[in-house]
């Protein structure tokens, strides 16, 4: 279940009046079978500054690992980096049957439920993140859907210093796809040796950054924190205040890799069980109950 931190109130106490940013957390190892190994992270070492994301896994992926699986009440989305090799077949009770290339995003919205199954086709080696976002109430019982973003489609901010993909919504001018489900814009970006990048923040929303590769040194509201490599921290802007640019520079001699994710938080209570994210424990005793019974989807 999701809690609010004491840590929130030293962070409140301490930041400025309008944007709280957490600490950087480092994540937790995690390895299932031969073929999967994450970089993991979740809401509850962010203060409720990570809403509406409720998990992000890094993961290197070169075996089919999860098999077919349910969801419900949540958003399961996949970000394919472009330096992924191979091709990353996906599947689900929607008719989907496709492969994910390099550089792609698929988005599940579960809703009230959908089987999904994806795995690298053989010799694929995939690197990515694998993102939960919770729904809310309103959309947990919501029909699925779904929306594959190809690399023709993800627009590119490209200057001598950086290059930063809009893998969705918006950044600096520039609109990408959008979701089926809460607005969010995803930027997925290298940063050459002493250059920076600035992404605003609107007022309300929360962001997530990820720094994959490299060091970064992030500013916002006259703060400053350091992300080594591996290393994320969460930035929260009060609904009450205007855009707060966050800059990104490279200070390191070689290239850096981020990750930034940008949203309205839920601020609902929610609990999570494995692919479930619903309200309380009744409905997901009640979700489990309506995926024995084969009402979540089948996979053909």
């Amino acid at each position: 279940m999701n809690t609010v931190s004491p840590f929130a109130e030293n962070l409140a106490s301490d930041s400025a009046p309008n944007v709280v940013i957490t600490a950087p957390q480092a994540g937790d190892a995690l390895e299932i079978g031969a073929g999967f190994v994450a970089q993991s992270f979740r809401e509850r070492n962010f203060a409720g500054a990570m809403d509406p994301l409720v998990m992000v896994d890094h993961y290197r992926m070169t075996e089919p690992t999860f098999g077919p699986h349910p969801h419900a009440g949540l958003s399961a989305v996949s970000v394919l980096f472009e330096d992924s090799d191979g091709a990353f077949h996906n599947r689900d009770s929607l008719g989907n049957d496709f492969d994910l290339l390099p550089g792609e995003l698929y988005w599940l919205k579960a809703g009230s439920g959908a089987g999904h199954d994806e795995s690298p086709r053989t010799g694929a080696r995939i690197h990515g993140l694998q993102v939960f976002v919770n729904l809310p109430v309103r959309m947990k019982r919501d029909a699925p859907e779904s929306r594959h973003v190809r690399v023709r489609d993800i627009p590119v901010l490209e200057t001598d210093g950086h290059r930063v993909r809009v893998v969705l919504g918006n950044s600096n001018g520039i609109s990408g796809r959008g979701s089926p489900a809460l607005p969010m814009t995803i930027l997925d970006g290298r940063i050459g040796p002493g250059f920076a990048f600035t992404h605003d923040l609107q007022a309300g929303e929360n962001a997530w950054i990820y720094a994959i590769e490299g060091e970064i040194e992030l500013a916002v509201a006259g703060r400053a924190a350091r992300l080594q490599a591996g290393e994320s921290l969460a930035v929260k802007a009060a609904s009450d205040s205007g855009a707060h640019a966050i800059e990104l520079t490279n200070t390191a001699g070689t290239a850096a890799h981020f990750a930034l994710f940008a949203a309205t938080p839920v601020e609902e209570v929610f609990v999570q069980k494995g692919p479930f994210v619903m309200s309380n424990e009744a409905e997901i005793a009640r979700v489990e109950a309506d995926y024995a019974a084969g009402k979540l989807g089948r996979l053909e």
